[in-house]
Order: structure tokens, then sequence, then C-alpha cells
């Protein structure tokens, strides 16, 4: 699936199972909500912080879909072609950082 498809798959899933999309700053913060509950997982399952007993069967791939379905959905009620943006993204990225991170002494 590409990311055009999947915009459409939320779209799609609006249509039948939610009434709308939150607005805009509704969805903004739930973006923030979901990725501090994946920073959550992060900082304690792989950082310094010792993880609860109540964190251990939290579901790091679940957290994440959570995120990209919010930004999905932002995508799309705000007209963004995600497929497109992340494509020129990419393509700047590629250009800007070729020799980048190879000359970076801190990456060796």
């Amino acid at each position: 699936m590409n990311i055009e498809n999947a915009q459409k798959q939320v779209d799609d899933w609006i249509k039948e199972h939610g009434v709308r999309y939150f607005n805009e700053l509704t969805n903004m913060a739930q973006l923030t909500e979901e990725v501090g509950e994946v920073a959550r997982i992060i900082s304690r399952r792989y950082g310094e912080q010792s993880e609860k007993e109540s964190d251990k069967n939290k579901d790091l791939g679940e957290e994440l879909a959570d995120v990209l379905f919010v930004l999905l959905c932002l995508a799309n009620q705000t007209g963004i072609n995600l497929q497109d943006a992340f494509e020129k993204k990419l393509e700047i990225k590629t250009q800007r950082d070729h020799d980048r991170h190879h000359n970076n002494q801190k990456l060796k």
C-alpha cells in the first residue's frame, strides 16, 4: 500500500464509521497525545527509565499506527497529498544530505 491509498482508506473509514473528521485543532491535540504514548514506550523500553508493569503489554506498533492514522486524517482534511509531499521531501533530503551523514565524525 502506498501513502495515497492509506489516505483514501482513512477517508473511507471516517465516512463509514465516523460521523466526520474532528477539527484540525482537535486532531493536532490527538496527534500530540499519540506521539506521547509512543515516547512513553520508547523511553521506558529502550531508554533509561524503568518500565512500569502496566506499560509492559503496550504494543509499540499499535501506538505508531495510531500516530499514522491521525496524521493521515490531518493530511486529508487539509488537502495534503502525503504521497507527493513525502516524495518531494525525500528528494530534498537526498540532495541536501547526500554526503552530510557520511562526513559526520559522530556517526563513525
